[in-house]
């Protein structure tokens, strides 16, 4: 065993990104590597990226150099590069960072043990972002154990947000086969994740027809919850908002990213609805589910923003009164339509806006938590708290975090959980008594 290869992976991004880090890792243990945490362990160093924000593009960069270093006291260490940056930048990647000795894109996963391959018997930089067909293609992936495990269920977007690079890293939307989808959860099943969290950039674009997959894959015996991201406001139907009313395993919990308030911002961004259409769909979701819990992502500082702009998403903050939202400020990106647009912000007041943006939301969030203080939830639990190792943690239906106190043997299981004290981050409480 001492011979065996090791690799290490480093990710950054989404939880697509998570994912293919996942297929990344179980296409190389099929080839004969080892997982390593250690860095310095390891004979392959893979760098799983994401573009969508220039913070981690520099994050990224800054962690080559960082790694060049231990490759000049190991120069038989191998540096690869996948992710969205490897997509959209290519051979770009080996002439700015000396060193990196592979680069293959997002669809070209299942392709890395022949770049490996080449590269032994080349003394050259394999380079792969073809757009592979990926429905087409079926590898494994490396789970850590545990409850919750992703299930990508379409890759691609055909929407063109003009912030946004997706469409240009990941390609056209590809939805993969409901038999395929079906077979991934069942050997879920059978590692002993309860809960699946099905991806896309856009699921309700899914080809089949998403409230029907989901339908499709309710019955699954062992799968207790089931949860999906991202759906375009856009896109987001009644039948979808049936199914996640009617379907007991379909968590109460829907991401929906609003981006903006300001209908002329969002119409800036391409996003394809109005505010108040947006705002008529959330109503329609609250009078069926009035507990679920919805969340969503905000930009500020988008190219053209004013004051009044910025003042209607506070105002869209307050009135719909989210459980929590992901924040950002605008990041310019190559090959979106938004680069070339005029009124680029600059750094300090986008960071302005995005602080008051995230001042208020602190605000309901915290006001939303307290508001289940004396209820009891059902809580699909999912192992030790990393705050208080003597305390188990997992998540409600709405996806809010609780811990409380409890045994291990729980991991795994639902249990009613009485809410005694909650802060911005987390819901405290003890188990039922009824439980």
């Amino acid at each position: 065993m001492e011979n065996m290869r090791k690799v290490h992976i480093k990710t950054w991004g989404c939880q697509m990104n998570e994912h293919d880090s996942e297929r990344i890792a179980g296409v190389l243990l099929e080839n004969g590597y080892q997982l390593t945490e250690d860095i310095k362990d390891a004979n392959l160093v893979i760098l799983n990226t994401c573009s969508v924000r220039d913070k981690a593009e520099h994050k990224f960069f800054s962690e080559v150099g960082r790694i060049m270093d231990l490759k000049k006291k190991n120069p038989d260490l191998l540096i690869g590069v996948g992710g969205c940056i490897a997509q959209q930048k290519g051979k770009e990647i080996t002439k700015r960072t000396k060193g990196v000795d592979l680069v293959f894109g997002t669809r070209s996963i299942h392709e890395i043990p022949g770049l490996l391959d080449a590269l032994s018997e080349k003394s050259k930089h394999p380079v792969n972002v073809a757009e592979h067909k990926i429905n087409t293609v079926s590898y494994p992936a490396l789970r850590k154990k545990g409850v919750k495990a992703w299930v990508s269920i379409m890759y691609g977007c055909n929407n063109f947000c003009t912030y946004c690079v997706v469409p240009y890293t990941r390609g056209r939307e590809e939805s993969r086969p409901k038999e395929e989808i079906l077979k991934e959860v069942q050997g879920l099943v059978n590692q002993g994740f309860k809960e699946i969290t099905l991806l896309g950039q856009n699921v309700n674009s899914y080809e089949m027809d998403f409230p029907a997959l989901l339908s499709y894959l309710h019955p699954v015996e062992g799968i207790e919850r089931i949860r999906f991201m991202t759906s375009h406001p856009k896109d987001l139907s009644d039948r979808l908002i049936d199914a996640i009313a009617e379907l007991p395993k379909v968590c109460n919990h829907l991401h929906l990213p609003l981006q903006s308030g300001s209908d002329k911002i969002l119409n800036l961004m391409n996003r394809g609805y109005t505010y108040s259409e947006y705002k008529r769909k959330i109503d329609k979701i609250r009078d069926k589910m009035p507990e679920i819990g919805i969340t969503t992502d905000i930009i500020v500082g988008f190219p053209g923003e004013t004051e009044d702009d910025l003042n209607i998403t506070m105002d869209a903050l307050r009135d719909v009164e989210y459980d929590n939202i992901y924040a950002f400020k605008y990041s310019k990106r190559q090959d979106t339509a938004a680069e070339k647009f005029d009124g680029h912000l600059p750094k300090d007041i986008k960071e302005e806006r995005l602080a008051q943006v995230m001042l208020l939301q602190t605000e309901i969030t915290t006001k939303k938590n307290k508001g289940h203080i004396g209820l009891t939830v059902g809580v699909l639990v999912e192992g030790v708290s990393e705050a208080d190792k003597c305390r188990l943690t997992g998540r409600t239906e709405a996806n809010r975090i609780v811990n409380f106190t409890g045994h291990s043997e729980l991991i795994g299981r639902i249990v009613n959980v009485k809410i005694i004290n909650a802060n911005l981050s987390n819901l405290e409480g003890v188990i039922s008594k009824d439980e």
